[in-house]
């Protein structure tokens, strides 16, 4: 068998994106389930360690400066991987690319499996640097309803998480929220239809907790692996139900319903998200409510689309006003 340098790379050969707190760690951890994938989740490392490099080149060379960013980068230890392991497996490497497929072989193989990926949330922001990187992997988008997405950030964003880190976040935190679902889902969605369904495909979370078996399935078949019966049940013996647990902390199975912004969240906010990112829903196939007008909504989009425009953050056109 040739040695893993001189074979077409293999990993990492998925990544799992998305709007944080849309499930990707729910697919996270089904994929993982699968008996040849490995899906490490939240690093960060690939776009981050290289910050600069890529900037300036889409597949920079190696050289030690840029090895040891890696390996010292804050998030790395998620991988799992020993110093000296990933020091070997930086030997011989040319590029930075190269590099990075030899630590994902490694995480595969320390699992006892063929397979590798990353679940990192904000890389639907980073596909196309990542595409040029590994033009082999295949990018899952999972996308949520936006509103059950913002009653969960409302729960988890902080000053440094999330929206949260945003200045508008204590003036309208449910503004902050429909520009952050927006901004992340258009983003994934624009670059997405680009790299075409070869290599990207959308996964509906409402989908694939309603009916896991199916969905995950399909996903298999995109990702050309056989569908095995394990990964709906990633949760099996896991389980911890204590008072006041996450479904992600409690390692839930699929469950339907966790939120429902319909019952939990007021109609005054779910009008500012509506008029925020209301196309965004109606293409997402989720759609929008009708609300009676109100000065004080009217107020409040104004106030959020200001302060984004201000900001001049470039999503591409996705922001255009439906």
């Amino acid at each position: 068998m040739p040695k893993s340098s001189e074979m077409s790379p293999l990993n990492p050969m998925v990544f799992v994106v998305g709007c944080p707190r849309s499930g990707t760690t729910l697919l996270q951890r089904m994929l993982d389930a699968h008996p040849d994938l490995a899906v490490a989740n939240d690093t960060h490392f690939i776009t981050r360690a290289a910050k600069r490099e890529l900037r300036h080149d889409a597949n920079p060379l190696l050289d030690d400066a840029l090895v040891e960013r890696v390996l010292s980068y804050h998030r790395f230890h998620r991988m799992g991987l020993e110093r000296r392991d990933a020091l070997r497996a930086a030997r011989g490497a040319k590029t930075y690319a190269d590099f990075v497929s030899r630590l994902y072989d490694l995480r595969a193989r320390q699992a006892g499996k063929t397979l590798s990926g990353e679940k990192t949330p904000d890389y639907c922001r980073k596909m196309p640097l990542l595409h040029r990187l590994f033009p082999f992997a295949r990018f899952l988008h999972i996308i949520r309803d936006g509103r059950d997405v913002a009653l969960s950030t409302l729960d988890w964003a902080s000053g440094n998480k999330g929206p949260g880190r945003w200045d508008l976040w204590p003036k309208d935190a449910v503004g902050a929220c429909a520009l952050w679902w927006r901004w992340q889902v258009g983003s994934g969605n624009y670059d997405g239809a680009r790299l075409g369904p070869s290599v990207y495909r959308e996964v509906r979370y409402e989908d694939l907790v309603g009916q896991p078996e199916t969905e995950l399935a399909a996903i298999c078949d995109f990702l050309g692996l056989p569908f095995d019966e394990r990964m709906p049940r990633f949760h099996e013996g896991k389980t911890r139900d204590a008072p006041g647990r996450s479904a992600k902390s409690a390692w839930l199975g699929p469950v339907a319903g966790l939120r429902d912004w319909r019952e939990q969240m007021c109609a005054a906010d779910a009008a500012v998200f509506d008029a925020i990112a209301g196309d965004l829903l109606d293409s997402t196939g989720y759609g929008r409510e009708s609300y009676a007008a109100s000065t004080n909504v009217s107020e409040r989009v104004l106030e959020c689309m200001a302060w984004w425009s201000d900001r001049g953050r470039d999503v591409k056109g996705v922001m255009k006003t439906g």
